[in-house]
């Protein structure tokens, strides 16, 4: 970013509007200021996910989310004072103020050219029949379907490599060979890459059981057969900040009813709403599971990540989910697959 003013937004802008503008800026934040340029509050991608939790509509003004309490440094402040209250308060950024509360400054430690090596694992479910996807699927499992010039299964690697994540641990059944034989041990890619083979199909959790060594670290579960740009960065932040054993990612989805829906108190009318909207969150099929989520995975077992969530809450385990904003696609039928590859030339906007 070339100029630090480029995050200023006033509090009537829209939540939409400055979700554009923290992903289009390199420090990924946003900062609310009055017409004199004055502090108002900050607004990051977690206040914007906190929202949605909320069902505050992004059409909404970002005086509904943001940070209304920022941590800030003063104008005079040392740059070593400013690094302190960052590494201090766990920030990437602070707003430099004066004596009349107007930004004059926006301190960041940012790194930009190259990640910081991840230890977390990343588990990646490849091991499906496809059968909504036959006959493309007769031939070639699900996950090594090209989307653009890339396998699914390499678009998704590919990503998470990005964040520096460089531990991958694939689930095959069908077709495994076709899988194992074009990733081999992932070092074309700059990373590591381990299999677990499924003799029979054992769900979207079951193959966790088999893992041969359990994990330090949170590690990361996913379907691979998903195409999305999700921030792992903040997907790992939002796990560690709510000190959750278990999060699961979830997709706003609208379901628009084609007729009027009436509310009735017996037999009196009480309103009409005319094709109303209902809201809800869908799984979509990422996870980030503490290590010790492994003693609850019977072994030799179908076991689904839904049985394992129903499982935990029954254990007052701390689940938590986490609210996918960027581009998210379950390619399991032909037309989501068809849409893909659409997506894909838009660079999956």
């Amino acid at each position: 970013m070339s100029d630090w003013r480029e995050v200023l937004i006033k509090p009537e802008t829209s939540i939409r509007d400055a979700m554009q503008k923290i992903d289009d800026t390199a420090l990924q934040i946003a900062v609310v200021v009055d017409e004199n340029n004055r502090l108002l509050g900050t607004l990051t991608d977690g206040d914007i996910r906190r929202g949605m939790l909320k069902n505050i509509s992004s059409q909404e003004p970002v005086s509904r989310v943001m940070h209304k309490d920022p941590v800030i440094a003063h104008l005079g402040d040392s740059r070593e004072k400013a690094l302190e209250i960052m590494q201090r308060e766990g920030l990437g950024w602070v707003p430099i103020v004066n004596d009349t509360g107007e930004i004059v400054d926006l301190q960041a430690f940012v790194d930009l050219l190259k990640p910081k090596p991840k230890e977390n694992m990343v588990i990646l479910m490849a091991g499906g029949l496809g059968t909504r996807l036959q006959p493309l699927t007769n031939t070639c499992p699900k996950p090594m379907l090209k989307v653009g010039d890339k396998p699914i299964l390499e678009n998704i690697i590919a990503h998470f490599a990005s964040y520096g994540f460089g531990r991958f641990c694939i689930t095959v059944n069908y077709k495994a060979e076709m899988i194992e034989n074009y990733f081999t041990d992932g070092s074309r890619w700059g990373v590591n890459i381990e299999y677990i083979k499924e003799d029979i199909g054992l769900g979207t959790a079951g193959a966790l059981s088999m893992v041969s060594k359990t994990p330090d670290h949170p590690f990361i579960v996913m379907n691979g057969d998903l195409l999305t740009n999700v921030n792992m960065d903040h997907l790992l932040n939002f796990h560690e900040q709510y000190r959750s054993q278990a999060t699961m990612c979830v997709k706003e989805y609208d379901y628009k009813i084609p007729f009027g829906a009436v509310k009735t108190d017996n037999h009196k009318l009480i309103s009409i709403q005319e094709k109303p909207i209902q809201r809800f969150f869908i799984n979509a099929g990422i996870y980030v599971l503490a290590p010790e989520v492994l003693t609850l995975i019977p072994q030799d077992t179908c076991y689904d990540m839904p049985s394992l969530f129903s499982d935990l809450i029954k254990k007052k385990w701390e689940c938590t989910v986490f609210p996918i904003r960027e581009y998210w696609l379950d390619v399991g039928r032909r037309e989501d697959f068809e849409k893909g590859g659409r997506d894909h030339v838009k660079g999956f906007d």
